[in-house]
This record gives C-alpha cells, structure tokens and sequence, in this order.
C-alpha cells in the first residue's frame, strides 16, 4: 500500500500563464482551483459566455472562444501568450443519457481530432513550448499486463471504441508530433467523483478519482513532463510507475 503524499508537502512551483481548455468540464474545474492554489494565473477557456462569471469566482480569466472555430483560437492564444496549453477538451455531457452514447463517443472524438488540432495550432503560432493533453488509459491491443506506455494500441477495433481510439490516436500525434512542442499526453483511467456520473469508484476498473486526475495535469505542466504517461489508482492492468516517478504524482492527492 502506497503512503498518501498530501498536496501540501509539494514543492511550491514557479509561477505560469497557464491556458485551460475544457475548463467548465469534470477535471477542468479542480484544475483550476489547483493552478490558482499553487499561484498560477489561469485562462479558462469555454464556449458559453454566461459561465465567465463562475469562472472568475474560481480566480481564473474566462476566454470564450470555441475549438472549431480555429481563426478565433488563434486570435485568442497570440494575445494571451501563455507560458503552456493545458487541454482537458471533451464533449461528454449527453453520455450516460439514454441513446446518447454513440452520438456522445462520436462527438468527443471529433473534438480531440478537430479541437486538439486547432488548439496545437494556435498554440504554436502564439510561440507555446510545452502543452499537456488528457487521453485514456484502457484501449491497449491485448497482451502482457501492466502495460506500459509504449505498449501499442487496439488500433483495430471496431463500433463505438474505434471511433473513439481513432479519436485518442489523431490527439496524441498532434501533441506528440508537432515540432517544435514539448508535448505529454495523460493516458487517464476511468473517472469518478463529482460531477462524473459516478460518485464513488465501486466496480470500475482502471478508476481514478478526478480531482487526482487534474492534479496530474498540473504536476505534469509544472515538471516540465513529456511523453506518455499512464494515470490510475494501482491495477493489474496499466503500470503508473512513471508519472508517479517523474512528477510526485499519487492517487489520494485532491483539490
């Protein structure tokens, strides 16, 4: 059994612009009261004007601008500069409505091809070096377990998980494959807690609760991490010694 690593026995990082996409969503908002916490100023970005004010009440500055519309993107990344992208994009709200969820899959993973893409884009042309990005962790081809990182994906699959592992794929290319950006993907189990649709990790396997979820994003932001990276609570499945060894990472850290 690991020892819980409070979050206040983490070194006080220095100090980021951080721009937040996805910031209304499940992780999106316990990284926001992480980043301001830990003194970073926050960008959060989201489609819907009338959520600026909740967003300000979190300390963050709201941006509205959408992920498809990748001119406003732009327009909005070259003002702010920031110092990283911190992309936590999905379109999940309808998912566990009844007959949504193919509609629900096929959205998200347009938008982690579409929307990631233009997000990478408007990164690089604001001058941004390092970008972290939410993936999952439970679409590896079958074989030895733990996987690892570097373990291939079930790239063959069909129906529903093919459309979302094409989605995972185009995402991780771009964040992985744009020169000139430092880019760390987090490969996350399955979430819960609040505002998940499941309030308690019960049956699932590869959980992960997502206020430690978002704390692997800052962490990751903060150490300056890149590459792949899997992030769950302790399973059979997926090994998670790296994001614990590189960045501080444990399972119990919350906002």
């Amino acid at each position: 059994m690991r020892e819980a690593l409070p979050a206040s026995a983490l070194p006080p990082p220095a100090t980021m612009n951080v721009f937040l996409a996805g910031a209304t969503g499940a992780i999106g908002l316990p990284s926001i009261r992480i980043l301001v916490g830990r003194g970073h100023r926050v960008f959060a970005m989201t489609r819907q004007a009338e959520r600026g004010s909740a967003l300000w009440a979190l300390g963050a500055i709201p941006v509205v601008v959408d992920a498809f519309d990748a001119d406003a993107l732009g327009l909005a990344l070259r003002a702010i500069r920031p110092d990283a992208v911190l992309d936590h994009l999905t379109d999940l709200a309808t998912i566990h409505q009844p007959g949504k969820l193919v509609e629900a899959l096929g959205r998200n993973a347009e938008l982690r091809r579409t929307g990631t893409a233009n997000l990478v884009a408007a990164a690089r042309s604001a001058g941004v070096a390092s970008m972290v990005a939410q993936s999952i962790g439970w679409i590896y081809r079958a074989g030895r377990e733990p996987h690892e990182e570097q373990d291939p994906l079930d790239v063959d699959a069909t129906g529903t998980l093919g459309v979302t592992i094409d989605g995972v794929v185009a995402l991780e290319r771009a964040i992985l494959g744009t020169p000139g950006l430092r880019g760390c993907v987090l490969r996350y189990g399955r979430i819960y807690g609040p505002r998940t649709g499941d309030d308690e990790a019960g049956r699932i396997e590869l959980p992960l609760h997502v206020e430690a979820a978002a704390w692997a994003g800052v962490l990751a932001l903060e150490k300056q991490a890149a590459g792949i990276f899997n992030v769950a609570e302790p399973n059979r499945y997926a090994s998670t010694e790296r994001i614990r060894r590189e960045t501080g990472w444990h399972e119990s850290l919350r906002a």
